[in-house]
């Protein structure tokens, strides 16, 4: 799947991952909120070099009453999807397959490591995302892994300022299901400037 919507500027600049506070209105976060029937579950999504296999990027897909994606830093932006301080919200599963498209190209791929967890610690995580507030430019891996230790099931993780680092901890919990997601977009996408029609599911 390509991706069809937006492009911001030259390749994206995974490593840098710009952030601001950013706070959606209201009215658009509960329009556009999703709760998914699948069990509760942490999805953490890493964006990987082809070449080195080195981490770009780290985020926290998190099934609780709601799903979200919790994206520190990240550069994912679209103004038909809520996002308050780095949770994007209404992740249902066309907004899941954009996000995932929107990483993976010629030279990044996209690490997909799942794993079901009883209610109350997927929203906790939940709880935790929500209050982290924004977060600063290449510190992705070190908020997503300090959302991670606070868990039950998680407290061995450590924080860590390398992403494939952080996935590799993550790889060590019990039940942990790992999967690829890659594409043959060019980098090269600074003139790729599609819309987007987003339906909130409910």
């Amino acid at each position: 799947m390509h991706r069809r919507f937006f492009v911001l500027g030259a390749p994206l600049a995974l490593a840098a991952c710009a952030a601001e506070p950013v706070w959606a209105p209201d009215d658009l976060v509960q329009r556009m909120r999703y709760r998914h029937d699948g069990p509760p579950r942490l999805t953490l999504l890493t964006m990987r070099n082809v070449g080195s296999g080195k981490g770009a990027h780290s985020a926290l897909m998190i099934n609780a009453h709601e799903r979200v994606i919790w994206d520190p830093a990240g550069s994912f932006k679209h103004p038909s999807i809520p996002e308050r301080n780095d949770v994007i919200i209404g992740v249902t599963p066309q907004i899941e397959q954009y996000y995932i498209s929107y990483h993976s190209r010629e030279t990044f791929y996209t690490q997909i490591q799942e794993v079901d967890v009883p209610l109350e610690v997927a929203e906790k995580a939940l709880q935790l995302a929500y209050a982290y507030g924004a977060v600063p430019k290449t510190q992705c891996s070190t908020a997503t892994g300090r959302i991670l230790q606070q868990l039950p099931g998680f407290e061995f993780i450590r924080p860590v300022m390398f992403p494939e680092k952080l996935a590799a901890q993550f790889a060590e919990v019990p039940g942990v299901r790992t999967r690829e997601y890659r594409e043959s977009d060019s980098d090269n996408n600074s003139g790729v400037l599609n819309e987007i029609v987003v339906n909130p599911q409910r």
